[in-house]
């Protein structure tokens, strides 16, 4: 009998036309982008299945709409679940990147769908209000050691924000001093180093004003103990408690996302399947890095949730 994983992606996975031939599959789907569109006051649906790309691109479009794929995703995997036999299923331990952390922790039940959707979208906004006020942005290095890509930065002034897979990290902070990075990383010896399209300096000190703004939100939603384990992008382990979820998911905004350790600790707790539910398969291509014997089933349409349920069903019969 496996043990599997569940894995939610963060900003970056968004394309347009995601989720909708889950909701056109599942009620269960449609009615969680339904029910979004209504607690939000905002056509997040049109926004998922029709764009335009540069609306969804920005940070309060794509960092609700991805966690409401994901729980359509989910709705789609847990329909199929039922109709073959599993629906007793239940995952190993859950993990997140970056927005994807908050779709695990409410998967997980930590706190309820409604009050994450709402706290993602008070973190969407306060990132980009924090992004207006501090112009920065983030780089992908890839083929560089963390040690000679954080020195790097001590004297650029970037800081490192994602350690995502061996030897693949991402920096971020003001334009100028990920540039300046960017530069000596290559002349450092860098397979690659490369500029990304995003909203601002993500993970990094720039947005203390967000992250701020987090920690006032989060002192008003109920928070308990997850029922399934679920990893912090901040320490790489599991969560401990209520508490602790509410200090770890405003230091997110502000600390490295520790991504390759999230994968390890899940690998520890003896997952060698992964189902990443939402957009996208970004998680899969890292997991790939991190360890190749790791399975990655993506869920994000019809087909792969019937396959990803056969899989489990099977493998839990």
């Amino acid at each position: 009998m496996v043990k599997a994983g569940f894995l939610f992606p963060g900003q970056g996975a968004q394309a347009v036309g995601m989720g909708r031939a889950l909701a056109e599959s599942y009620p269960d789907a449609k009615q969680i982008f339904d029910r979004a569109d209504a607690i939000l006051g905002k056509g997040l649906s049109k926004i998922c299945w029709e764009g335009p790309p540069e609306e969804l691109t920005r940070t309060e479009h794509a960092q609700p709409a991805l966690y409401v794929t994901s729980f359509a995703a989910l709705a789609a995997l847990q329909a199929e679940l039922k109709a073959a036999g599993g629906a007793n299923f239940k995952p190993a331990a859950a993990a997140g990147l970056s927005l994807g952390e908050y779709t695990a922790l409410a998967a997980a039940g930590a706190y309820d769908w409604e009050a994450g959707l709402k706290l993602v979208q008070q973190r969407a906004d306060a990132m980009e209000a924090a992004a207006r006020v501090s112009s920065g942005t983030m780089a992908s290095v890839m083929g560089m050691e963390r040690e000679a890509l954080e020195a790097i930065c001590a004297k650029t002034g970037a800081e490192v924000a994602n350690l995502n897979a061996p030897a693949q990290i991402v920096i971020s902070g003001p334009v100028e001093a990920v540039r300046q990075a960017v530069e000596r990383a290559r002349t450092a010896g860098a397979k690659r180093a490369i500029e990304l399209t995003v909203g601002g300096a993500f993970h990094s000190r720039l947005m203390r004003p967000a992250a701020e703004k987090l920690e006032a939100a989060l002192k008003g939603i109920t928070v308990e103990a997850p029922e399934v384990p679920t990893a912090s992008n901040v320490t790489g382990r599991f969560h401990e408690g209520p508490e602790s979820i509410r200090t770890l998911l405003a230091e997110q905004l502000c600390k490295p996302v520790l991504w390759e350790a999230d994968v390890r600790t899940l690998i520890r707790a003896g997952a060698r399947l992964f189902l990443e539910l939402g957009a996208g398969s970004v998680l899969k291509g890292l997991i790939r890095r991190i360890d190749p014997a790791i399975e990655v089933l993506p869920v994000g349409t019809p087909e792969e949730a019937k396959g990803a349920a056969a899989r489990l069903s099977g493998d839990n019969a």
